[in-house]
Protein backbone atom coordinates (compact mmCIF):
# COMPACT_ATOMS: atom_id res chain seq x y z
CA UNK A 1 0.00 0.00 0.00
CA UNK A 2 1.32 3.10 -1.28
CA UNK A 3 2.03 5.46 1.79
CA UNK A 4 -0.11 8.60 1.10
CA UNK A 5 2.17 11.01 3.11
CA UNK A 6 4.89 10.47 0.55
CA UNK A 7 4.71 13.56 -2.17
CA UNK A 8 5.16 12.60 -5.99
CA UNK A 9 7.89 14.65 -7.83
CA UNK A 10 6.21 16.74 -9.73
CA UNK A 11 8.98 16.23 -12.38
CA UNK A 12 9.04 12.61 -12.08
CA UNK A 13 6.06 10.98 -14.24
CA UNK A 14 5.68 7.10 -15.02
CA UNK A 15 3.38 6.14 -17.88
CA UNK A 16 1.22 2.97 -17.35
CA UNK A 17 0.34 0.99 -20.35
CA UNK A 18 -1.46 -1.79 -18.29
CA UNK A 19 -2.59 -4.91 -20.66
CA UNK A 20 -3.99 -8.33 -20.39
CA UNK A 21 -0.74 -10.42 -21.36
CA UNK A 22 2.33 -6.96 -20.77
CA UNK A 23 3.07 -4.10 -18.26
CA UNK A 24 4.59 -1.50 -20.07
CA UNK A 25 6.06 1.32 -17.70
CA UNK A 26 8.36 4.38 -18.99
CA UNK A 27 9.80 6.64 -16.20
CA UNK A 28 9.82 10.65 -17.58
CA UNK A 29 11.76 13.35 -15.58
CA UNK A 30 12.17 16.77 -16.45
CA UNK A 31 10.58 15.87 -19.78
CA UNK A 32 13.04 13.07 -21.07
CA UNK A 33 12.23 9.55 -21.25
CA UNK A 34 14.67 8.02 -19.12
CA UNK A 35 13.90 4.28 -18.75
CA UNK A 36 11.22 2.22 -20.01
CA UNK A 37 10.10 -1.71 -19.19
CA UNK A 38 7.49 -4.34 -20.17
CA UNK A 39 7.03 -7.27 -18.64
CA UNK A 40 4.36 -10.10 -19.19
CA UNK A 41 1.42 -10.27 -16.73
CA UNK A 42 -1.41 -13.05 -17.21
CA UNK A 43 -4.06 -10.83 -16.11
CA UNK A 44 -6.50 -13.23 -17.48
CA UNK A 45 -6.04 -14.53 -13.80
CA UNK A 46 -7.05 -11.90 -11.86
CA UNK A 47 -5.52 -8.57 -10.52
CA UNK A 48 -3.16 -10.47 -7.96
CA UNK A 49 -1.06 -11.10 -11.42
CA UNK A 50 -0.94 -7.08 -11.76
CA UNK A 51 0.71 -7.07 -7.86
CA UNK A 52 3.23 -10.12 -9.19
CA UNK A 53 4.74 -8.20 -12.46
CA UNK A 54 4.63 -4.93 -10.19
CA UNK A 55 6.61 -6.45 -7.73
CA UNK A 56 9.21 -8.01 -10.56
CA UNK A 57 9.80 -4.45 -12.17
CA UNK A 58 12.71 -2.35 -11.47
CA UNK A 59 12.74 -0.22 -8.56
CA UNK A 60 11.90 3.11 -10.15
CA UNK A 61 8.51 1.63 -11.40
CA UNK A 62 7.26 1.63 -7.38
CA UNK A 63 8.92 4.76 -6.72
CA UNK A 64 6.75 7.72 -5.61
CA UNK A 65 5.78 9.86 -8.48
CA UNK A 66 2.88 11.10 -10.74
CA UNK A 67 1.24 8.28 -12.15
CA UNK A 68 -0.49 8.32 -15.89
CA UNK A 69 -1.96 4.97 -16.87
CA UNK A 70 -3.50 3.65 -20.10
CA UNK A 71 -5.09 0.35 -20.35
CA UNK A 72 -6.07 -2.63 -22.85
CA UNK A 73 -6.78 -5.32 -19.93
CA UNK A 74 -9.93 -4.27 -19.10
CA UNK A 75 -11.46 -6.71 -21.79
CA UNK A 76 -10.00 -9.84 -20.02
CA UNK A 77 -12.70 -12.82 -18.92
CA UNK A 78 -11.70 -11.89 -15.14
CA UNK A 79 -13.86 -8.94 -15.39
CA UNK A 80 -17.54 -8.85 -15.98
CA UNK A 81 -17.38 -6.38 -18.67
CA UNK A 82 -15.61 -3.68 -20.18
CA UNK A 83 -16.93 -1.04 -17.80
CA UNK A 84 -15.91 -3.60 -14.64
CA UNK A 85 -12.50 -4.11 -16.04
CA UNK A 86 -11.80 -0.28 -16.11
CA UNK A 87 -12.90 0.30 -12.66
CA UNK A 88 -11.18 -2.50 -11.08
CA UNK A 89 -7.91 -1.57 -13.07
CA UNK A 90 -8.31 2.27 -12.06
CA UNK A 91 -8.78 1.50 -8.36
CA UNK A 92 -5.70 -0.81 -8.42
CA UNK A 93 -3.83 1.75 -9.71
CA UNK A 94 -4.74 4.22 -6.98
CA UNK A 95 -4.07 1.96 -4.29
CA UNK A 96 -0.52 0.53 -5.27
CA UNK A 97 0.93 3.16 -7.42
CA UNK A 98 2.76 5.86 -4.68
CA UNK A 99 1.50 9.10 -5.73
CA UNK A 100 -0.85 11.03 -8.06
CA UNK A 101 -2.79 8.74 -10.45
CA UNK A 102 -4.42 10.27 -13.66
CA UNK A 103 -6.13 8.01 -16.09
CA UNK A 104 -5.81 8.32 -19.99
CA UNK A 105 -9.26 8.19 -21.00
CA UNK A 106 -8.36 9.76 -24.44
CA UNK A 107 -11.00 12.38 -26.18
CA UNK A 108 -11.65 13.28 -22.66
CA UNK A 109 -8.43 13.58 -21.40
CA UNK A 110 -6.84 12.91 -18.04
CA UNK A 111 -9.44 11.84 -15.04
CA UNK A 112 -9.08 11.05 -11.17
CA UNK A 113 -9.21 6.98 -10.64
CA UNK A 114 -12.39 7.55 -9.02
CA UNK A 115 -13.96 9.03 -12.17
CA UNK A 116 -12.83 6.08 -13.99
CA UNK A 117 -16.29 4.39 -13.76
CA UNK A 118 -17.76 7.17 -15.47
CA UNK A 119 -15.50 7.31 -18.65
CA UNK A 120 -15.22 4.15 -18.78
CA UNK A 121 -16.14 4.05 -22.88
CA UNK A 122 -13.38 6.87 -23.08
CA UNK A 123 -10.57 4.78 -20.68
CA UNK A 124 -11.34 1.31 -22.61
CA UNK A 125 -8.36 0.39 -24.80
CA UNK A 126 -7.57 4.15 -25.51
CA UNK A 127 -3.96 3.44 -25.19
CA UNK A 128 -3.38 3.71 -29.16
CA UNK A 129 -5.14 7.72 -29.18
CA UNK A 130 -2.17 8.06 -26.61
CA UNK A 131 0.98 6.82 -29.18
CA UNK A 132 -1.19 9.21 -32.11
CA UNK A 133 -1.82 12.34 -29.98
CA UNK A 134 1.84 12.07 -29.09
CA UNK A 135 3.22 11.37 -32.87
CA UNK A 136 0.95 14.19 -33.83
CA UNK A 137 3.20 16.84 -31.94
CA UNK A 138 5.82 16.30 -33.68
CA UNK A 139 4.68 14.92 -36.96
CA UNK A 140 1.35 16.26 -38.34
CA UNK A 141 0.44 13.55 -41.10
CA UNK A 142 1.19 10.33 -40.89
CA UNK A 143 0.12 6.54 -40.50
CA UNK A 144 1.23 5.28 -37.06
CA UNK A 145 1.10 1.67 -37.24
CA UNK A 146 1.81 0.07 -33.73
CA UNK A 147 1.86 -4.37 -34.08
CA UNK A 148 2.39 -5.92 -30.52
CA UNK A 149 2.10 -9.24 -29.38
CA UNK A 150 -1.38 -9.40 -30.06
CA UNK A 151 -3.00 -6.50 -31.91
CA UNK A 152 -2.09 -4.19 -34.84
CA UNK A 153 -3.40 -0.29 -34.52
CA UNK A 154 -3.62 1.52 -38.02
CA UNK A 155 -4.00 5.09 -37.01
CA UNK A 156 -4.23 7.89 -39.48
CA UNK A 157 -2.96 11.78 -37.74
CA UNK A 158 -4.18 14.52 -39.65
CA UNK A 159 -3.44 18.42 -38.52
CA UNK A 160 -1.51 16.82 -35.91
CA UNK A 161 -4.66 15.17 -34.48
CA UNK A 162 -6.00 11.47 -34.50
CA UNK A 163 -8.40 10.94 -37.08
CA UNK A 164 -9.55 7.35 -36.64
CA UNK A 165 -12.94 6.70 -37.25
CA UNK A 166 -14.05 4.25 -35.22
CA UNK A 167 -12.82 5.21 -31.36
CA UNK A 168 -13.71 1.61 -29.57
CA UNK A 169 -12.28 -1.74 -30.07
CA UNK A 170 -15.73 -2.85 -31.85
CA UNK A 171 -15.83 0.46 -34.01
CA UNK A 172 -12.01 0.22 -34.93
CA UNK A 173 -12.55 -3.50 -36.19
CA UNK A 174 -15.47 -2.49 -38.41
CA UNK A 175 -12.87 0.30 -39.88
CA UNK A 176 -10.02 -1.75 -40.65
CA UNK A 177 -8.15 0.67 -37.87
CA UNK A 178 -7.63 -1.96 -35.05
CA UNK A 179 -6.68 -5.71 -36.61
CA UNK A 180 -6.05 -8.35 -34.22
CA UNK A 181 -3.15 -9.49 -34.96
CA UNK A 182 0.06 -9.57 -33.48
CA UNK A 183 3.69 -10.90 -34.16
CA UNK A 184 3.94 -13.19 -31.30
CA UNK A 185 0.06 -14.55 -29.71
CA UNK A 186 -1.56 -14.93 -33.01
CA UNK A 187 -2.73 -18.28 -33.72
CA UNK A 188 -1.44 -19.43 -37.22
CA UNK A 189 -5.02 -21.14 -38.02
CA UNK A 190 -6.39 -17.21 -38.05
CA UNK A 191 -3.59 -16.38 -41.23
CA UNK A 192 -4.81 -18.99 -43.48
CA UNK A 193 -6.92 -22.08 -44.06
CA UNK A 194 -4.13 -23.31 -46.28
CA UNK A 195 -0.32 -23.40 -46.75
CA UNK A 196 2.15 -24.71 -49.57
CA UNK A 197 3.84 -27.13 -48.61
CA UNK A 198 6.74 -28.86 -50.73
CA UNK A 199 4.95 -28.37 -53.97
CA UNK A 200 1.48 -28.90 -52.49
CA UNK A 201 -1.18 -27.12 -50.80
CA UNK A 202 -2.20 -28.34 -47.62
CA UNK A 203 -5.40 -27.63 -45.39
CA UNK A 204 -4.20 -26.80 -41.46
CA UNK A 205 -4.86 -28.48 -38.83
CA UNK A 206 -8.08 -26.88 -36.95
CA UNK A 207 -5.48 -26.09 -33.60
CA UNK A 208 -3.79 -23.52 -31.87
CA UNK A 209 -0.26 -25.65 -31.84
CA UNK A 210 1.59 -22.80 -33.38
CA UNK A 211 1.68 -18.81 -33.11
CA UNK A 212 3.28 -15.87 -35.09
CA UNK A 213 5.82 -15.83 -32.32
CA UNK A 214 6.46 -19.20 -33.76
CA UNK A 215 6.85 -18.28 -37.35
CA UNK A 216 9.00 -14.66 -36.47
CA UNK A 217 11.70 -16.75 -34.00
CA UNK A 218 12.19 -19.46 -36.78
CA UNK A 219 12.66 -16.12 -39.66
CA UNK A 220 14.88 -14.61 -36.93
CA UNK A 221 12.46 -11.29 -36.96
CA UNK A 222 11.64 -11.56 -33.53
CA UNK A 223 13.97 -10.45 -30.67
CA UNK A 224 14.65 -12.71 -27.72
CA UNK A 225 13.74 -9.93 -25.15
CA UNK A 226 10.98 -9.25 -26.85
CA UNK A 227 9.37 -13.07 -27.20
CA UNK A 228 7.75 -12.89 -23.67
CA UNK A 229 5.08 -14.95 -23.82
CA UNK A 230 4.83 -19.23 -23.63
CA UNK A 231 4.66 -20.83 -26.65
CA UNK A 232 0.89 -23.23 -27.17
CA UNK A 233 2.97 -26.32 -25.90
CA UNK A 234 3.97 -24.71 -22.85
CA UNK A 235 7.89 -26.25 -24.54
CA UNK A 236 10.53 -24.45 -25.43
CA UNK A 237 11.77 -21.61 -28.21
CA UNK A 238 14.38 -23.55 -29.58
CA UNK A 239 14.93 -24.31 -33.44
CA UNK A 240 14.01 -27.62 -33.19
CA UNK A 241 10.84 -27.00 -30.53
CA UNK A 242 9.89 -24.15 -32.64
CA UNK A 243 9.66 -26.57 -36.12
CA UNK A 244 7.68 -29.38 -34.08
CA UNK A 245 5.08 -26.84 -33.68
CA UNK A 246 5.20 -25.58 -37.11
CA UNK A 247 4.73 -28.65 -38.81
CA UNK A 248 1.77 -29.83 -36.51
CA UNK A 249 0.00 -27.37 -38.28
CA UNK A 250 0.06 -29.23 -41.26
CA UNK A 251 -0.67 -32.74 -39.52
CA UNK A 252 3.21 -33.47 -39.89
CA UNK A 253 6.36 -34.06 -37.82
CA UNK A 254 9.10 -32.40 -38.18
CA UNK A 255 11.45 -35.21 -39.48
CA UNK A 256 9.18 -35.13 -42.45
CA UNK A 257 11.01 -31.29 -43.43
CA UNK A 258 13.93 -29.92 -43.63
CA UNK A 259 14.78 -26.86 -41.73
CA UNK A 260 14.27 -24.96 -45.08
CA UNK A 261 11.25 -26.16 -45.79
CA UNK A 262 10.15 -25.38 -42.52
CA UNK A 263 11.68 -21.55 -42.83
CA UNK A 264 9.51 -21.29 -46.38
CA UNK A 265 6.19 -22.06 -44.20
CA UNK A 266 7.06 -19.84 -41.34
CA UNK A 267 7.26 -17.48 -44.58
CA UNK A 268 3.94 -18.15 -45.87
CA UNK A 269 2.46 -17.34 -42.49
CA UNK A 270 4.61 -13.83 -42.07
CA UNK A 271 3.45 -13.24 -45.78
CA UNK A 272 0.13 -14.02 -45.27
CA UNK A 273 -0.42 -11.71 -42.27
CA UNK A 274 1.50 -8.56 -44.00
CA UNK A 275 -1.86 -9.02 -46.79
CA UNK A 276 -4.21 -8.24 -43.60
CA UNK A 277 -2.73 -5.45 -42.20
CA UNK A 278 -1.87 -4.40 -46.15
CA UNK A 279 -5.61 -4.62 -47.02
CA UNK A 280 -6.59 -2.92 -43.59
CA UNK A 281 -4.30 0.24 -44.65
CA UNK A 282 -5.47 0.46 -48.37
CA UNK A 283 -9.42 0.65 -46.68
CA UNK A 284 -8.21 3.51 -44.87
CA UNK A 285 -5.85 5.09 -47.26
CA UNK A 286 -8.29 4.94 -49.81
CA UNK A 287 -10.59 8.08 -47.68
CA UNK A 288 -7.67 9.86 -49.47
CA UNK A 289 -6.91 11.78 -46.46
CA UNK A 290 -3.54 11.79 -46.01
CA UNK A 291 -0.54 13.27 -48.28
CA UNK A 292 1.26 10.55 -50.79
CA UNK A 293 4.39 10.67 -49.09
CA UNK A 294 3.06 10.79 -45.22
CA UNK A 295 5.20 8.76 -43.60
CA UNK A 296 4.64 5.44 -41.75
CA UNK A 297 5.17 5.57 -38.29
CA UNK A 298 6.23 2.07 -36.57
CA UNK A 299 6.19 0.83 -33.03
CA UNK A 300 5.40 -1.75 -30.98
CA UNK A 301 7.21 -5.59 -31.11
CA UNK A 302 6.07 -6.00 -34.15
CA UNK A 303 8.01 -3.20 -35.60
CA UNK A 304 9.97 -4.53 -38.30
CA UNK A 305 6.82 -5.67 -40.06
CA UNK A 306 5.26 -2.29 -39.83
CA UNK A 307 8.52 -1.67 -41.97
CA UNK A 308 7.70 -4.03 -44.39
CA UNK A 309 4.32 -2.86 -44.56
CA UNK A 310 5.31 0.61 -45.45
CA UNK A 311 7.29 -0.86 -48.16
CA UNK A 312 4.35 -2.70 -49.50
CA UNK A 313 2.48 1.03 -49.35
CA UNK A 314 5.08 2.71 -51.13
CA UNK A 315 5.69 5.32 -47.85
CA UNK A 316 8.73 6.43 -46.23
CA UNK A 317 9.05 4.33 -42.70
CA UNK A 318 9.72 6.48 -38.92
CA UNK A 319 10.75 4.43 -36.00
CA UNK A 320 8.83 6.15 -33.36
CA UNK A 321 11.85 6.29 -30.93
CA UNK A 322 14.22 6.37 -33.17
CA UNK A 323 13.28 8.83 -35.26
CA UNK A 324 10.27 10.87 -33.87
CA UNK A 325 11.16 11.13 -30.17
CA UNK A 326 14.66 11.26 -30.39
CA UNK A 327 17.18 13.24 -29.64
CA UNK A 328 14.81 16.03 -27.89
CA UNK A 329 12.97 13.23 -25.76
CA UNK A 330 15.34 10.34 -25.13
CA UNK A 331 17.76 10.59 -22.69
CA UNK A 332 21.15 10.01 -24.05
CA UNK A 333 21.77 6.13 -22.83
CA UNK A 334 18.44 5.21 -24.65
CA UNK A 335 18.60 7.26 -28.12
CA UNK A 336 21.03 3.94 -28.92
CA UNK A 337 19.82 0.43 -28.47
CA UNK A 338 17.04 1.33 -25.67
CA UNK A 339 14.84 3.27 -28.12
CA UNK A 340 14.08 -0.15 -29.27
CA UNK A 341 12.47 -0.46 -25.88
CA UNK A 342 10.83 2.63 -26.56
CA UNK A 343 9.30 1.95 -29.51
CA UNK A 344 7.59 -1.24 -28.30
CA UNK A 345 6.78 0.56 -25.11
CA UNK A 346 4.90 3.55 -26.63
CA UNK A 347 1.83 3.54 -25.31
CA UNK A 348 3.28 4.16 -21.79
CA UNK A 349 5.88 6.54 -23.37
CA UNK A 350 3.13 8.25 -24.81
CA UNK A 351 1.13 8.66 -21.35
CA UNK A 352 3.82 10.14 -19.93
CA UNK A 353 4.92 12.78 -21.83
CA UNK A 354 1.18 13.38 -22.31
CA UNK A 355 0.82 13.99 -18.48
CA UNK A 356 4.37 15.98 -18.58
CA UNK A 357 2.97 18.39 -21.20
CA UNK A 358 -0.84 19.06 -19.37
CA UNK A 359 1.62 20.01 -16.41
Amino acid sequence: MPDPHIPASTHRIIGWDLGGVHVKAALVEDGRVRAVVQAPCPLWRGLPALDDTLAGLPDWARAPARHAVTMTGELTDCFADRADGVAQIAAWAARRLPGRVAVYAGRAGFVAPDGAAGAAADIASANWHATAALIGRAVPAALLVDIGSTTADLIPIRDGRPAAQGYSDAERLETGELVYTGVVRTPLLALAASAPFRGRRTALMAETFATTGDAYRLLGDLPPEEDQQDTPDLKGKSTPETEIRLARMIGRDRHEGSPADWRRLAGHFAEAQLRLLHDASAVILSRGELPDDAPVIACGAGRFLAARLAGRLGRPVRDLAQQVLAPQVLAPHLAGAGAGWASVCGPAVAVALLEAASG
